[in-house]
């Protein structure tokens, strides 16, 4: 199928750039109107629905299965950054950037000074810098 003078092939090799190529074709003008209607709201359930099937699948352990709702999660996160996008709220570098600043932020112990010699002590200096992190943000608001 060619769109925006490119041809996508569904059994071909396709990296992340061209999924947010895809995404962004769908949610275009000359794109899919179920994915085109779709606001945050009424991609909630999507979301919960695709999770739940995650879950399902980890319980049984049908890999197979998992590699496709995964996939079917990470559609949810880049529809909703899309709509984000469109809407000027942020992107899903945004999205990204946030997320590693944080992934950075909450282990000091891999990327800093801090010493946990345990996974609880891990957790605990997770639960500890996550506390902190919303403590922060509601002395902010104030």
């Amino acid at each position: 199928m060619k769109t925006d003078g490119k041809e996508y092939i569904e059994k071909e090799p396709h990296d992340f750039a061209e999924l947010r190529e895809i995404i962004r074709i769908l949610r275009s003008e000359n794109g899919c109107k179920w994915d085109r209607a779709q606001t945050l709201e009424t991609l909630k359930k999507c979301l919960k629905d695709e999770t739940e099937e995650v879950f399902q699948a980890i319980d049984k352990k049908d890999y197979e299965n998992l590699c496709e709702e995964l996939g079917d999660v990470l559609l949810q996160v880049l529809l909703q950054s899309e709509i984000a996008k469109e809407n000027g709220w942020f992107t899903f570098d945004d999205v990204v950037q946030t997320l590693s600043e944080k992934m950075i932020r909450r282990h000091p112990h891999v990327f800093g000074d801090a010493v946990c010699n345990t996974p609880e002590e891990s957790l605990a200096l997770w639960r500890e810098i996550k506390k902190k992190e919303k403590e922060d943000r509601e002395a902010g608001r104030k």
